[in-house]
């Protein structure tokens, strides 16, 4: 097999086995004819661990697997595009594909979050069942087809926590007023508290928070975060993450592109698409354990939130999704689908747990 299984991380093997069937021949870019070659924009530089690695390596599997008859190529973030130009880019055909969280643009449509992780959303097991098998794709395609873009999940992370604070939080009156980098429909709430957020990208944080620009921020899950540097500066670290209760990065592609391409080639990235999600929740769930004990050795203290505080988040969340709910068909619409979902699937689950 010219397949290079063993130069790819182990956890990979089964994902280029599962791919390679996929192609019907025991030999990898047997049955791939048209030369195809793409550029795949990063939302996340490939240094960052599981994110951005595995953005960079589904490129080069889909380009192996086909023999590199099917040519993508991972660009870092800025490369090609401003990340958050990214969604103009396939709308205009000027980029091909790109692998990035559509919650990226909600400025652009507020329903994209609710796609790759929002406030009191669902676990991986839920957001998968109704993604798959409960109408979840189908809205994600609907939501982008004002933009000529067509898009699937790629990348499946753990939650994320919920942020780093430079002094313990014992008082809702604490955080009014305070500066805190903020990402996504979280930065929604925490503003209707009082809380001043703003939107930095991943390496602008550690000087603002150094420099005082901001008192505190969140950003991803404990496995990242240790890498960013946030606990020498910020020694108080909360949860859970009720912002973000997952993180879904999705292969995006312009869709007359995407349509264009042969049958064989699309169905080859669908299969690497959900084999590197599966692939990648594992990945992220096993790392935080393990961060989490680095981190306390760092001096940081581990906060849980208190059942107030959190009561407090979901309280002006709820307000949010009506607001929003009135303002948007398409969040009004995709919000009914995945609450009707949860409901129905909630009867199985409390079924079957032994909590």
């Amino acid at each position: 097999m010219s397949v290079r299984l063993l130069s790819w991380p182990a956890p990979l093997v089964a994902l280029a086995l599962a791919a390679s069937v996929l192609a019907a021949s025991p030999v990898a870019g047997a049955g791939y004819e048209k030369q195809v070659n793409w550029k795949m924009a990063g939302g996340t530089p490939s240094s960052v661990p599981v994110l951005g690695e595995r953005a960079k390596e589904f490129g080069e599997i889909v380009t192996e697997l086909s023999g590199g008859k099917f040519n993508l190529r991972f660009y870092e973030p800025g490369a090609l595009v401003p990340a958050l130009q990214i969604l103009d880019a396939l709308r205009a055909g000027s980029l091909d594909s790109a692998i990035i969280t559509v919650g990226n643009f909600s400025g652009k449509e507020i329903a994209f979050p609710l796609f790759g992780g929002f406030p009191f959303g669902p676990d991986h097991i839920t957001y998968l069942a109704w993604m798959y098998n409960g109408g979840g794709m189908e809205l994600l395609n609907k939501s982008l087809e004002p933009f000529n873009a067509v898009a699937m999940p790629a990348i499946l992370l753990s939650p994320e926590a919920s942020g780093w604070f430079r002094e313990e939080i014992t008082s809702v009156d604490q955080l009014k007023g305070l500066k805190m980098r903020f990402f996504g429909l979280g930065a929604k709430v925490m503003g209707r508290i009082g809380v001043s957020t703003q939107l930095l990208a991943g390496g602008d944080i550690y000087p603002a928070l150094e420099r005082g620009v901001i008192d505190a921020t969140e950003y991803s899950s404990p496995a990242v975060d240790i890498g960013a540097g946030f606990h020498q500066i910020a020694k108080h670290y909360y949860f859970p993450g009720w912002h973000q209760r997952l993180g879904a990065t999705h292969f995006i592609a312009n869709k007359e592109k995407w349509e264009a391409l042969p049958e064989q080639y699309r169905k080859l990235v669908e299969m690497v698409a959900r084999s590197m999600v599966a692939t990648t929740v594992a990945q992220s769930e096993s790392a935080q354990g393990a961060a989490l004990a680095k981190i306390k050795g760092k001096g940081v203290t581990l906060h849980r939130w208190p059942d107030e505080f959190l009561a407090l988040y979901e309280k002006h969340w709820e307000a949010f999704v009506d607001e929003q709910s009135k303002q948007s068909g398409m969040f009004a619409e995709t919000w009914e689908s995945l609450k009707a979902f949860q409901a129905e699937y909630d009867v199985w689950r409390r079924l079957q747990s032994l909590e």
